[in-house]
Order: structure tokens, then C-alpha cells, then sequence
């Protein structure tokens, strides 16, 4: 089926497709307004797959195939997208902050590319720990190729992560340590129980979010925030735990030869309000590009 949006505010599909973060980080940038998408869908049951175009009046439309409730598929992609909620005043917080307007003029019409689901984020935070992302990515690749679903999406194959009951059945994982096997059972089971629904967690308290995402085994503080802030669509949501922001706002804001205080976080991030959380992955995606060192 076939759905369109036009975004209320700047949005470049180009800029989203060569986004860079997790397991496609350090891919290449598909060329022109495009981007092919395939997930697990929200109800843990079953695969989409998504052709994305943008024309030149910023509408973005999509080709999407599945088996599960369209129209719902629809909506996972314009969350992973941050398409979904209101950004009329994102260009209000670069008009407030010199620092995010300049970013913003550089990176024209990015929005965070947010993980197809937590399910997915908590997947590849346990796959990823402790690896290069490359490496991991190569890993989380054979994982979908062998037990999700490939789809041929305008022409290119694309590999979907497995379904979590899938991964349940999985008693061993090439170049996945058992322990780590033992963690990916655990994060599937959580997804078909609801306790990685994207809604349930962006309504929590962000203290109550981390602390319930922390119960996953292999799930510390710096994954937790990643899962919560990349994969539920909140876009006013700061943790003081997310890799690398204390670095980048050192950086960008010039507080000090070491990384900024929680302090200076505090002072520096008012500014960003409604979109703290878009504002700290636009520092990172910045950062990034700079060169600076890398975090998973």
C-alpha cells in the first residue's frame, strides 16, 4: 500500500538515509531521495519492508508490503523517522541557540533515525556491546539474513531483523557468545510479553523507563538510554547517562578542556527545550562527522 505525509517542518529524506547510527553506521548514502526500510513491526507477529521518496515539495511517500496491519507499519515508519509529533518548534530552539542553529544550517532538514523498535535497540545494544559497530553490524546482518526476512525493496535486497519468537528458538548464534544468546532470549521475551512497546515506554518517567529497561540482563545505563532516547520516538527527553553528549557539548560550546558538567548539561540544555533529545543527536551526529571519538 501506498502512504504519504508532508512534514510540518524542514525534513530531508537524504539526510536521513545517510544518518550513520548503529548498525548502519559507516554506510554509504544511497543516491537521491530514497530509502529502503525493512523491521519487525510493532506487533512483534510479523516483517514490513518500505520504500521511501521524497518529492521536491517535502512530501514523503512510501511503498509499504506486509503482512501485518499496514496502516499501523505506516506509522513505525514515520516514528523511526521522527515524522510523527510536531516540530514547528525545532527551528526555535536553533533561533534561542547559536550553537544548534549553526548545526542545524549545516545538517538542513536532519531529524533523528530512530531504531525500527526497542526490541531492536535492546538487540543490538546486547550484539554491539564491547564491539566495533562494524563488527557488529556484520554480525546483526547474517543474524537477519539467516533467521528474519528479506525482502527486494526497488530493486536492492533487504534484510529484517528475526521476529522475537524466532530468536527463541535459536539455541546458538554464530559469533554470538552463549551468554550474550541467553540476553537476546530475554530481550525477545520481553518484546512478546509488551514490555518494549515504544508507547508504554515514552509515556513512562524517563527514570522509570531506564530502570525498567535496566532489568533486561546485559541492559546497563548507557544502553538503556540508547533504547529509550533511539527507539520511542521521545523527543524532550535528556538523560545525563547518553554517550558522548557530555563530550560534544564541551566541544561545541567551548565549557572546558574535559567533558561539560552535569551542571553545564543543565545550563547549556534549557535552551533546547522541546527537543533536548533532538538537540543532544544532532550534537552527536555533528560530533560525528568531526571526527570526534566514536561510542556505540
Amino acid at each position: 500500500m501506498r502512504f504519504s505525509s508532508t512534514p510540518d517542518a524542514p525534513f530531508s529524506l537524504a539526510a536521513a538515509a545517510g544518518f550513520g547510527f548503529g548498525p548502519d553506521t559507516g554506510r554509504s548514502r544511497p543516491p537521491g531521495n530514497e530509502m529502503r526500510l525493512a523491521f519487525v513491526t510493532d506487533d512483534m507477529a510479523h516483517h514490513a519492508a518500505a520504500f521511501l521518496v521524497q518529492d521536491p515539495d517535502g512530501t514523503v511517500t512510501a511503498d509499504i508490503e506486509t503482512e501485518a496491519d499496514a496502516e499501523a507499519a505506516w506509522r513505525q515508519v514515520l516514528r523511526i523517522l521522527s515524522l510523527d509529533q510536531p516540530a514547528g518548534e525545532w527551528a526555535g530552539v536553533g533561533a534561542r541557540d547559536p550553537v544548534i542553529g549553526r548545526l542545524q544550517r549545516e545538517h538542513p532538514g536532519l531529524r533523528p533515525v530512530l531504531f525500527h523498535s526497542p526490541y531492536e535497540a535492546a538487540a543490538w545494544s546486547i550484539i554491539s556491546a564491547r564491539r566495533y559497530r562494524g563488527q557488529a553490524a556484520v554480525i546483526q546482518d547474517r543474524l537477519s539474513a539467516e533467521l528474519g526476512a528479506t525482502f527486494t525493496i526497488a530493486g536492492e535486497q533487504v534484510h529484517a531483523f528475526p521476529l522475537p519468537h524466532r530468536l527463541l528458538k535459536a539455541e546458538a548464534l554464530r559469533s554470538v557468545a552463549p551468554a550474550r544468546v541467553r540476553w537476546l532470549h530475554a530481550v525477545a521475551r520481553a518484546a512478546l510479553d509488551g514490555a518494549l512497546d515504544a508507547g508504554t515506554l515514552a509515556a513512562m518517567a524517563p527514570a522509570d523507563a531506564l530502570a525498567h529497561l535496566q532489568q533486561l540482563p546485559g541492559i546497563g545505563p548507557s544502553y538503556a538510554t540508547l533504547i529509550l532516547v533511539r527507539a520511542t520516538g521521545v523527543t524532550d527527553t535528556l538523560t545525563l547517562a547518553e554517550p558522548r553528549l557530555a563530550e560534544c557539548v564541551a566541544h561545541f560550546y567551548g565549557t572546558g578542556t574535559g567533558p561539560a558538567s552535569r551542571e553545564q548539561l543543565e545550563r547549556v540544555s534549557a535552551n533546547w527545550r522541546p527537543f533536548r533529545t533532538w538537540a543532544a543527536v544532532l550534537l552527536r551526529v555533528a560530533g560525528d562527522r568531526l571526527g570526534l571519538p566514536a561510542a556505540a
